[in-house]
């Protein structure tokens, strides 16, 4: 698949693309990247949902965020304009938490679809990830290849090649804001987690090292309602990579939503 760049239209006073017709799906993508990243999905799901794909605040066609130093909550509230009806949301990477932190907040969403979810980091992977956020801010760039060498086997992958693009061009300011928010974030606490009364599908890749398996199994078990699930063989854009796995896993999960939409 070619990521082609699509029309964007306001929602909420966030970018967004946005088609189909049917129950809201809102889809939420990671650090770096825009609203692109899911065309896989948006395009099986427009089929029979009515789609809503947000450029991130500083990424796309997005405005920053005015704080200096903004945190979770802002990213939260930057985004929760875009739900005023039921709506299932599906997050990716940060985006994962931001949804995550919508379904706890806001009565309107009937699902919610964590994919390559963070939850307590060892202390390992916390070090590291504090490590390379102090190297964007000491070099004042982003040098897009070791984050590619992380997220994909070959860089030749078409997937991979639109991601080195959108992390290229994407404002500095806004992604070390972004990523500083990730790195602090340790996913949705054990609380957060037992009130989510809502479906909930947390969903990562057999491969991924650091949203790792045991993590999504783990925030499953605290969900009343929570499912894990496993793709084989993907790592951390398992949305790109592995879209009709992905699919597959969704579909199932839609099912267990259909009678709050």
């Amino acid at each position: 698949m070619i990521w082609t760049t699509q029309p964007r239209s306001d929602v909420g006073g966030l970018s967004a693309i946005t088609c189909g017709h049917g129950p809201h799906i809102l889809l939420i993508h990671g650090v770096g990247l825009r609203a692109e990243a899911w065309a896989e999905q948006i395009a099986v799901l427009s089929q029979q949902y009515r789609i809503t794909a947000v450029d991130m605040p500083g990424h796309g066609s997005s405005a920053p965020i005015a704080a200096a130093d903004p945190d979770l909550g802002d990213f939260v509230d930057r985004i929760l304009p875009c739900i005023t009806e039921p709506t299932i949301v599906m997050g990716h990477s940060m985006g994962a938490m931001i949804a995550v932190e919508l379904a706890a907040r806001n009565p309107l969403v009937a699902g919610v679809v964590a994919m390559n979810a963070i939850y307590k980091r060892t202390s390992a992977a916390r070090t590291a990830i504090n490590a390379r956020v102090q190297q964007l801010r000491d070099t004042g760039r982003a040098d897009p290849t070791p984050t590619l060498q992380r997220w994909f086997h070959d860089l030749s992958d078409p997937a991979a090649i639109a991601c080195r693009d959108w992390l290229d061009r994407v404002d500095f300011k806004s992604y070390l804001a972004a990523y500083r928010v990730f790195a602090n974030h340790d996913g949705p606490s054990d609380e957060t987690l037992r009130h989510l009364t809502i479906p909930a599908l947390f969903i990562t890749g057999s491969c991924e090292p650091n949203s790792t398996p045991d993590m999504s199994a783990k925030m499953a078990q605290l969900c009343p309602t929570g499912r894990g699930a496993i793709v084989d063989g993907a790592a951390h854009m398992m949305p790109m990579t592995h879209a009709p796995q992905v699919h597959e896993q969704l579909q199932t999960f839609l099912k267990d939503c259909q009678h709050d939409l």
